[in-house]
């Protein structure tokens, strides 16, 4: 199959270099043009649980698109920010038959996507891997990770494709699931990012030692029902206790506990705008939406767009 992961940053490199090693035929698109000329010059590298690899993929900047560079299928890893401009940019390579997958941290993405592609070609999902960059082409992968996602049409054209995707990504090691209840995987999954992403962000930590802190409980409970109560005027019943429980497994120093958050690798790191509108911004519009106070959620968005402003962001 033709796949083109569009972002290839940590967690796009990753579904990249594993759809490649399965024996797909993957293209790589980025707005980065050191890291698309490092994976042109030297292949898509990877420390991967120790052990390193080389795929070898064919990459384009962002604005280079090679217009036969056709896509069967499409996984997007853009930053929230930048999806508008990466669609337009797709439009090329895009026919009436290509499927499109959404694994961007965040909610709402497909409102974006159906601009430009019918909403039977769009499928939604969340990934629970992890992924880092030691630099252009270079990436660290490290752990075990899961990925489920749904067509965001109802019909059994649509579902058939959403189960050859799941196929597709369980045969490189992606461990894939299909989801009937996608949304409220997503909104979970979303938890993850709202807690997480912002709090080691700005505590600048890594998940393990966040979560050793006397505080780190209280923080995470009163961030998740936040994202609860916005999620049940969406018709989405996210168990507090429950999802509060899921949050603390990241905080395991045997599993994934030392992993540093994307944003923090992106404004931290790299001095790079964040995605926070996207995930606690989210919870902010839409609480004010609903009449639902989300103090928490509103704060941590602004303390985040003021590091950014203190690093002066790009």
């Amino acid at each position: 199959m033709k796949i083109t992961i569009a972002g290839v940053g940590a967690m796009g490199g990753r579904y990249a270099l594993m759809l490649s090693r399965a024996g797909n035929d993957v293209d790589g698109i980025d707005g980065w043009a050191d890291n698309v000329n490092a994976i042109n010059e030297h292949g898509l590298q990877a420390n991967f649980d120790g052990e390193q690899v080389v795929a070898k993929i064919k990459a384009y900047e962002q604005t280079k698109i090679d217009p036969s560079a056709v896509a069967d299928l499409v996984i997007l890893f853009p930053k929230s920010m930048q999806l508008d401009g990466m669609m337009q940019s797709l439009k090329p390579v895009i026919t009436d038959h290509t499927k499109i997958l959404c694994l961007m941290n965040g909610i709402g993405h497909e409102e974006i996507i159906e601009k430009y592609v019918t909403r039977d070609n769009i499928f939604i999902g969340n990934t629970m891997w992890t992924a880092g960059m030691e630099g252009s082409g270079k990436l660290k992968l490290f752990g075990s990770g899961s990925v489920a996602l749904r067509n965001v049409e109802d019909g059994e054209a649509a579902t058939a494709a959403a189960k050859k995707i799941v196929k597709l990504l369980s045969d490189a090691g992606l461990n894939a699931e299909y989801s009937d209840n996608i949304l409220y995987t997503i909104y979970k999954k979303a938890t993850v990012n709202g807690t997480m992403n912002g709090l080691c962000t700005i505590l600048d930590c890594n998940m393990s030692e966040f979560g050793s802190t006397s505080t780190a409980e209280d923080m995470v409970v009163a961030i998740v029902k936040e994202f609860s109560a916005v999620a049940a005027k969406e018709g989405i019943d996210l168990n507090v206790p429950d999802t509060v429980d899921y949050i603390k497994t990241t905080w395991d120093p045997n599993t994934i506990g030392h992993h540093y958050p994307s944003m923090h690798q992106d404004l931290i790191t790299n001095h790079r705008l964040t995605e926070i509108d996207y995930i606690n911004g989210v919870i902010d519009r839409r609480g004010k939406k609903y009449g639902i106070p989300t103090p928490y959620c509103t704060f941590l968005t602004q303390l985040v767009h003021a590091k950014e402003q203190l690093l002066h962001a790009k």
